[in-house]
């Protein structure tokens, strides 16, 4: 699904047509926030993003995961696994695919032990079953079902919260103020533009913030130097990777955007191949693309033919300091 694009502008008639049900939704999910959830005798650290999606939960998590193995707190992922078949709970292994437990836990399983399971209680005592010393959520800010340690909510700097109203007449998830309650801290990525509000709010609440940056491998970044390129990239917010790439000095004359965790179809795959050979373009997508592409025979030669550039959160001193001394408080 792709997000309406009157979510991300000021609320106009289409938002006010919505609104009656949008108060509904909004006064079921504030409600089942304040669920009480349960304990499994691990600490529990979750990543959410209080809009539908794309705002960058996943390079954030890896990050946190970084800094626990970095204090040897022997931490492990949980996810829903988003587009995968499996229900779990299940140890996210090497021969998996992308159609088996989504494509975010073989990103995750690349940095740490990563668990997939719909339920996230039944997951989260399967990880201290497994030995796990901490557990990270990409994902489930939003589920009530298990007590999470410290939150940190993800936010866009340039997209903000949109119109600032609850699905389905904006992209929040639940009210903003009722997810802040339930979060510790709060990382601003990229430029700031439409975050400003939120920016606002949360110095006036005196509630802990940060900013920070998301950066493309260099590697890859040194590797498409000189060249001009096709960039796609079916994600929860395909502009923003396509910025990412423009900051670092890419050429993108071409990009292509799809919806989240799209699975391409060969017709899709042999058409951007074409795109790119009579354009004289390199292709090039995201790593989460990239894990899909590998899943289908069909799309074995779009995968050949494509580069994928890693992202990662960028290096935040004060970030990893709030993060430390949070992490160590649990």
């Amino acid at each position: 699904m792709r997000a309406p694009g009157f979510w991300w502008r000021e609320p106009g008639a289409a938002a006010a047509l919505l609104s009656p049900a949008a108060r509904v939704y909004g006064v079921i999910a504030e409600r089942r926030l304040k669920k009480r959830g349960e304990r499994v005798g691990v600490p529990v650290v979750c990543i959410g993003d209080p809009t539908v999606g794309g705002a960058g939960k996943t390079p954030t998590a890896i990050a946190v995961m970084r800094l626990l193995i970095e204090a040897r707190r022997r931490p492990m992922f949980l996810t829903r696994g988003f587009g995968g078949t499996l229900r779990g709970p299940v140890m996210v292994e090497a021969s998996h695919t992308a159609a088996q437990v989504g494509d975010e836990p073989l990103l995750l399983a690349r940095v740490a032990p990563t668990i997939v399971a719909r339920d996230r209680v039944a997951g989260a005592r399967f990880a201290a079953e497994k030995g796990a010393g901490f557990i990270v959520m990409d994902d489930g800010f939003q589920n009530p079902s298990l007590v999470k340690d410290l939150s940190v909510l993800v936010v866009d700097g340039a997209r903000g919260i949109g119109n600032g109203r609850v699905i389905p007449a904006g992209p929040l998830r639940a009210p903003f103020h009722a997810q802040l309650n339930r979060a510790q801290l709060l990382l601003v990525l990229g430029k700031v533009t439409g975050a400003s509000p939120i920016i606002l709010a949360a110095q006036q609440r005196e509630f802990p913030l940060v900013r920070a940056t998301l950066e493309p491998d260099r590697k890859a970044v040194d590797l498409l130097r000189g060249k001009r390129v096709l960039a796609f990239a079916g994600i929860g917010h395909p502009a923003k990777f396509f910025a990412t790439l423009a900051a670092a000095g890419i050429e993108t004359p071409s990009c292509r955007a799809f919806p989240d965790h799209h699975r391409y179809r060969a017709s899709e795959a042999a058409a951007l191949i074409t795109a790119a050979t009579s354009g004289g373009l390199q292709l090039v997508t995201t790593e989460k693309d990239f894990v899909r592409l590998k899943d289908d025979p069909a799309l074995a030669q779009l995968a050949a033919q494509s580069l994928a550039v890693p992202i990662s959160l960028g290096r935040s001193d004060e970030f990893d300091r709030l993060m430390r001394g949070a992490l160590a408080s649990r």
